[in-house]
């Protein structure tokens, strides 16, 4: 059973990716000159009520989307709309969005400075610890190694700890999977404490 829910996830990934690519590499007349930053404003307010803004936090266990990667954050909406990704909070939010609005939304985002999410001083232990697993597990190979994210593998750096906590154990748990399963396979049987340290060290970047 775990195996195919994987797979169906899997499956929904891909489908995401298709309309990404779809839409954004459309051409530069169609893609880049239409896309609207200030338009997907308009429509980002519901958003922004749990995700925050540059002035608001966002509520716990939410990711922060600012300066979010555009391609990821649109993938990722494209999966809620379609009830191909499963969130209650996210159940309905994306109803009568047209793929168009779903993109200006994803440059709203996209293209605003990165907020903080780590709230404080670190945890020297602690971060010591999460650097040494980030390495260890080859967090910067895909994430690269400032975890600013690049195409279709999100922004990790700042981004808030208890979200990032919540889904690395989400993978562990294969009750998440990305645009294949090696995120499963990478925390598979890794410790609550070491992943707790890994998300604290990311969000302290």
């Amino acid at each position: 059973m775990r195996d195919h829910d994987a797979a169906r996830g899997v499956v929904a990934i891909l489908r995401a990716v298709a309309f990404s690519g779809a839409v954004l590499a459309a051409g530069t007349a169609l893609a880049q000159s239409s896309i609207d930053p200030a338009r997907g404003k308009a429509k980002a307010a519901a958003c922004e009520a749990c995700h925050g803004n540059q002035d608001r936090p966002s509520l716990p266990g939410t990711p922060w989307l600012a300066g979010q990667l555009e391609d990821f954050i649109a993938t990722q909406m494209f999966l809620f709309r379609e009830e191909l990704r499963q969130a209650p909070p996210m159940a309905g939010v994306l109803k009568g969005f047209s793929d168009y609005d779903l993109v200006d939304v994803a440059a709203y985002f996209g293209r605003q400075k990165p907020v903080s999410g780590g709230g404080g001083k670190p945890d020297p232990k602690r971060h010591a610890r999460g650097a040494e697993l980030s390495k260890s597990m080859g967090c910067g190979t895909c994430h690269l190694q400032d975890f600013r994210g690049q195409k279709q593998i999100p922004r990790v750096a700042n981004q808030r700890e208890d979200y990032l906590a919540a889904t690395m154990k989400a993978y562990r748990d294969n009750k998440r999977t990305g645009a294949d399963t090696s995120m499963n396979g990478i925390l598979y049987k890794v410790p609550d404490a070491d992943i707790e340290a890994l998300a604290h060290f990311l969000a302290h970047q």
